[in-house]
């Protein structure tokens, strides 16, 4: 089992997010968060003792907040709020996702401003510690009070209603509760609310996206430097005198990425004639997704260790904050550009595709990369899916956050789709990362074809061996969709 994490008592990562939504790492809350939990549920006690009117305890929730509730239907209100949201559609959501959304409302809670009891905490931690994981559909969010129905199918499963999914096995959430040795809880005034408002679920799904999307973008550049080597191409365009006179740190990086990559190869030119775009600008082209990945984990590291409740308990003073920070603009606006460096990748493995391919540009290989073109096509169905791919990446490109509906009697009048900019960045990523692995393979032949990996540079022999463990070369037509799938695999797990 990966290192435990320690929840409220330093920020938590990214890489904490992944140690848990991934790797299993166990979970423990610090005391001292305890104490602050504790602080804070005693004032909403100490409110209602008071007999003070408070937002989705003792009033009904948005354009119900002018109807008051008896004492005696303000649990049944916690439950109800489960109930009304189970309606979510769509294929459900990838298990680390959940794993790290159950996470980060923790982490909520660890300030204490949620106003819950201990024992609410406690219940999704040992969720996430005994393997026990809601089935939570797509659709559903509209990511202004937050992640209201994902986040519903997560909480709801504490109360023993839902789907769970528990070794690989999907249980009614009572019977998967009772096969790790747990019980139900019971929600009181505030909790329902509390587990259900919050970013927690795009931050998530941004959190892991991070991850993956440095992943595929490194693999991207792996096949760049296998073409640039198996085109015979110069690098000089990456030498840090270039990019010292531009100046990006995004450009500056993947340069010098590309280079160690191309370090000691014998393929690489010294000339200085001008090779295409897709091979000569790839600093330049790429570099500002690497620069947007990097920027954007301080971006992602503030939401995740965010209180976005509402309303929040100030758990040292006592002051109760009627106010948004469940609103999912930040990660909204982050995901919705990210998609746009995934199309960008995507228009640039497709056009490395194309020089591949055609023999009026790939310095004298044969058309489509296969040694006897005519009786066989070689590469000619790959580029067809590469362009298939990156075609559908620049249709999800467009931003999710721009086109809100007022909607629950317009009490959410505007709304972030931050879960519409997750689930479609997700789906972009996905493409491209297959079209990466295509390109890899693309290259991988054209080296062969070249010559073979003996001149290969010190990085990209190692992307080459690794392509070729799963794949080899393609001397006449054969299916290759599982090669494709067994590269992708590799790009999952970091291997390029």
């Amino acid at each position: 089992m990966a290192e435990r994490v320690v929840v409220g008592a330093d920020p938590l990562s990214i890489e904490d997010v992944v140690r848990v939504a991934r790797e299993a790492a166990e979970v423990r809350i610090a005391g001292g968060a305890k104490t602050r939990i504790a602080n804070g549920r005693a004032h909403l006690e100490e409110m209602l003792a008071r007999g003070e009117r408070i937002y989705g305890v003792n009033t009904g929730v948005g354009g119900n907040i002018g109807i008051s509730l008896a004492p005696e239907q303000m649990d049944t209100l916690q439950h109800n709020l489960m109930r009304h949201l189970a309606c979510g559609t769509g294929q459900a959501l990838p298990n680390d996702v959940v794993r790290a959304a159950t996470l980060l409302r923790i982490v909520t809670f660890a300030s204490g401003a949620s106003a819950v009891r201990n024992i609410v905490v406690d219940a999704l931690a040992a969720l996430l510690n005994r393997g026990v994981t809601p089935v939570v559909p797509r659709y559903g969010s509209v990511g202004a009070s937050g992640d209201l129905m994902p986040s519903a199918y997560i909480a709801r499963v504490l109360v023993g209603f839902g789907e769970a999914e528990v070794r690989g096995r999907r249980l009614p959430a009572e019977e998967a509760l009772e096969s790790v040795g747990l019980r139900p809880i019971h929600f009181a005034p505030k909790e329902g609310l509390a587990l259900i408002n919050g970013t927690t679920v795009m931050t998530g799904a941004a959190a892991l996206l991070w991850v993956d999307a440095f992943h595929v973008l490194r693999a991207l550049l792996a096949g760049v430097a296998l073409s640039i080597e198996a085109l015979q191409a110069p690098d000089l365009p990456f030498q840090p005198w270039v990019q010292e006179r531009k100046g990006h740190p995004g450009q500056v990086a993947v340069a010098a990425h590309v280079l160690e990559l191309l370090r000691g190869s014998g393929y690489t030119q010294a000339s200085s004639g001008q090779t295409s775009y897709s091979l000569r600008c790839v600093p330049q082209g790429l570099g500002p997704a690497w620069e947007a990945l990097q920027d954007s984990r301080a971006v992602i590291q503030r939401e995740i260790n965010s209180a976005n409740d509402n309303p929040l308990i100030d758990p040292d003073s006592g002051v109760m904050y009627k106010a948004g920070n469940f609103y999912g603009g930040h990660i909204a606006r982050l995901l919705d550009t990210w998609k746009i460096d995934f199309a960008v990748m995507a228009n640039w493995g497709n056009a490395l595709m194309a020089v591949l391919v055609d023999d009026k540009f790939n310095a004298g290989l044969p058309a489509n990369l296969t040694p006897e073109p005519g009786v066989n096509c070689g590469f000619k169905g790959m580029q067809l899916s590469v362009t298939s791919l990156a075609c559908a990446v620049r249709q999800m490109a467009g931003p999710s956050s721009i086109h809100s509906l007022p909607t629950d009697q317009y009490n959410q009048d505007v709304v972030s789709l931050g879960m519409h900019s997750a689930v479609t960045a997700m789906d972009a990523l996905e493409c491209v990362r297959h079209l990466a692995a295509m390109v890899l393979l693309a290259s991988a032949q054209a080296v062969d074809l070249r010559g073979g990996p003996d001149r290969l540079g010190e990085g990209t022999r190692r992307a080459y061996e690794s392509v070729r463990q799963v794949a080899a070369f393609q001397d006449k037509d054969r299916a290759m969709e599982h090669e494709v799938a067994a590269v992708t695999a590799k790009i999952v797990s970091g291997q390029f």
